[in-house]
């Protein structure tokens, strides 16, 4: 049966959920993590403990692989003025990943693991050995590393997470394409990361593949190219409405509070909580 999926994010969803949950190995290489913690008096003098849940606390119940790999920097670009793309020469042969997949990203010397989305496609590492992750900056210690101190040459480790386990092969299953739409929300186009790789998939599978870019801080003239598909402010339940049905899964990406947003906004027009995906990162 042909599906439709709709995409809603601040970044390029890349989104396929876990179904098995692995315990983070204690004897890993690089060693003990600690968790960031600190302590508050209550209005009786009460000392009490808050912790920020990380991204392994958040993701513990993610399937991830056993295996973590070295990888070396040999590529930093600039994607926009937050977002650096960073190229990750993977040596080891039988490191492989799947499309939507993100990477656990171990960093020497910083005791908070990174968790960050896959961008590029698993052919580039096939035929280059190369990986790449698109990371925005914020003072998150991983994220504020590679916008500040990573260089080329500088050596990470990786480990891949969030595998998908619902599609069982060999069953006899037979999958027809349907289609997707995506909604793409950024503050302006600039901030809209793969603009053209997008507007190239969208020539390459017309009416398969189509996206609404929404900017919401849009001060510059839009180029042609793109004003097409532009919509000023921001995703909408009117946008959302008339997409629902079924045969629909809704996979949502970007910042905890628009996830948060979005997943009520789709409960209020009667999308099925089991049919909406998504994972916080932060």
């Amino acid at each position: 049966m042909a599906r439709a999926t709709i995409y809603v994010g601040c970044t390029v969803p890349q989104l396929l959920r876990g179904a098995q949950s692995r315990i983070f190995p204690s004897h890993s290489p690089l060693g003990v993590l600690r968790h960031s913690a600190f302590c508050y008096c209550t209005g009786n003098g009460t000392i009490k403990s808050k912790r920020k849940m990380d991204h392994l606390e958040r993701t513990a119940n993610n399937f991830r692989q056993e295996v973590i790999t070295q990888a070396k920097v040999c590529g930093i670009t600039n994607e926009s003025e937050t977002v650096k793309r960073l190229r990750l020469a993977i040596a080891n042969k039988d490191f492989t990943f799947k499309a939507g997949q993100w990477v656990d990203f171990f960093i020497p010397g910083v005791s908070v693991v990174g968790g960050f989305s896959i961008c590029s496609s698993p052919g580039l590492l096939e035929r280059e050995g190369i990986l790449e992750l698109a990371v925005k900056h914020t003072v998150h210690p991983p994220a504020h590393w590679i916008h500040t101190e990573c260089t080329l040459d500088s050596e990470v480790a990786l480990r891949v997470g969030a595998d998908l386990h619902g599609y069982q092969e060999g069953k006899g299953n037979r999958h027809k394409l349907g289609t997707a739409k995506l909604y793409y929300s950024a503050k302006n186009t600039s901030e809209l990361l793969f603009k053209k790789n997008i507007l190239g998939l969208m020539k390459a599978f017309p009416g398969k593949i189509t996206c609404c870019f929404h900017v919401t801080q849009q001060r510059s003239q839009i180029c042609k190219e793109l004003q097409p598909h532009i919509t000023e402010g921001r995703i909408s339940e009117k946008d959302l409405e008339k997409h629902v049905s079924n045969d629909t899964s809704w996979y949502i990406c970007g910042p905890p509070p628009m996830i948060e947003s979005i997943s009520k906004l789709l409960t209020n027009i009667g999308v099925p909580r089991n049919r909406v995906f998504f994972e916080k990162w932060w």
